[in-house]
């Protein structure tokens, strides 16, 4: 599937990235923990490691290399580079307030107390939430996956997590603008459906369904021909089967690929976590982030928005553990920060994982992954697809085995 350069030659010991993928059998293939893992890892834009194991899912068919998986969070910051776009544009400013285009957030209030059979106290009125709120996740909007408080209740009444089937996007934004804050903008982070606004922001700039945005300005010139929101008809043998994980036993398959309702179009595009795609499609995506902003000759940011995306947006150059009223497993919270899109690592030695300083990622409730390090210069791409992505450890695992397996480094 991919052609491998020699290992040495890019400054990695071959004898030891061999032992990621009897690692990934033994700790988690073998022993029923994961359904299946695909990993490829490259320096440059080239990779050097690639691993497939396990099974498209419960009918036991090998894992495919051309395998469709759910990637959640990780539309994320494809959504970011869309919208960034537009920044580049002079379509829209960052610290320009929602409103302009959501006049539906025109009078957003702070959470006060109350929710569910008592109605919520009126709290003080909030100041504009600007797009660049929306972009660090310090706008005041939750998940209702948080399950920490009656907002994050609420959230799971309207089925804000998963709006694909039930919800347009005026829909959404309609249902969302009549709910409280859980803060002020701009004064704290909290993990949350603010890069689903983001891709109605997207679409309302440009007169586009963000999926067909995505296929125009992003997939087709970076030639990722295989992501897209939803399954593409007469594709459905390639969506993996989901799991969910269970204590002290094998996960159960809770969305069968072969009739997932991902092989019908939904009513709704989630720039939150709405995508489906193949690992080759994503390392390409990852190698133009590497890149500045190109691929192949597709530019698709300049490398001065590629920096502004991934620079600690925090306030102070604080890390999450300052400023995150939330628990999740997309990033380690001590020595990283938040940009526009991205989490990154401000301060490698509080990440307790071998890093560089700068380094970027993020990754998807199906235990999907991706890094970017600008200063070595390697990317990483892991798809499997077991939720919730906190169940094993596999992200600091997988790092800590690439960069053991590096001999020659450029910092």
């Amino acid at each position: 599937m991919f052609e491998l350069a020699e290992a040495a030659t890019q400054g990695f010991d071959a004898d030891r990235l061999a032992r990621i993928a009897p690692f990934l059998a033994e700790t988690y293939i073998d022993s029923g923990r994961l359904p299946n893992a695909q990993l490829v890892v490259a320096r440059d834009g080239q990779p050097v490691h690639y691993t497939r194991l396990g099974s498209m899912g419960d009918d036991k068919r090998e894992l495919r290399d051309d395998a469709l998986f759910r990637i959640a969070s990780m539309t994320k910051p494809v959504t970011s580079v869309a919208f960034m776009q537009l920044v580049e544009q002079c379509k829209v400013a960052l610290e320009e307030p929602v409103t302009r285009v959501f006049p539906e957030f025109a009078d957003l209030k702070i959470y006060a107390g109350g929710g569910g059979s008592i109605p919520f106290a009126p709290g003080k009125a909030a100041h504009p939430m600007r797009f660049v709120d929306l972009l660090t996740h310090m706008s005041g909007l939750t998940y209702g996956l948080q399950n920490r408080n009656n907002i994050d209740a609420v959230y799971r009444e309207h089925n804000f997590d998963f709006a694909r089937d039930h919800l347009d996007s005026d829909e959404f934004i309609a249902k969302l603008s009549k709910l409280p804050l859980e803060f002020a903008p701009g004064e704290g982070w909290n993990y949350s459906v603010s890069t689903d606004v983001l891709g109605i922001a997207v679409e309302r700039i440009s007169g586009m369904r963000l999926g067909d945005y995505f296929e125009k300005h992003i997939f087709a010139p970076l030639g990722m021909t295989d992501t897209r929101f939803g399954v593409a008809e007469g594709q459905s043998e390639r969506l993996v089967d989901a799991y969910a994980y269970r204590p002290g036993q094998a996960p159960r398959m809770i969305n069968a690929g072969a009739t997932s309702k991902l092989n019908q179009k939904g009513t709704f595009d989630s720039g939150g976590g709405g995508l489906v795609g193949t690992i080759a499609d994503y390392h390409r995506f990852a190698t133009m982030l590497l890149n500045g902003g190109e691929l192949d000759g597709a530019r698709i940011l300049s490398p001065k928005t590629v920096r502004l995306m991934r620079t600690n947006h925090l306030p102070n150059n604080a890390d999450l553990t300052e400023m995150s009223s939330s628990l999740f497993s997309e990033a380690n919270n001590a020595g990283t920060g938040f940009g526009l899109g991205f989490a990154m690592v401000i301060d490698p030695a509080k990440t307790l994982m071998p890093s560089s300083l700068g380094e970027f990622y993020w990754g998807g409730a199906y235990s999907t992954a991706f890094f970017v390090d600008p200063v070595e210069r390697i990317t990483m791409a892991f798809m499997t697809q077991v939720y919730p992505s906190s169940t094993y450890p596999i992200r600091r695992q997988l790092k800590t085995l690439i960069y053991s397996a590096l001999t020659e480094t450029y910092a």
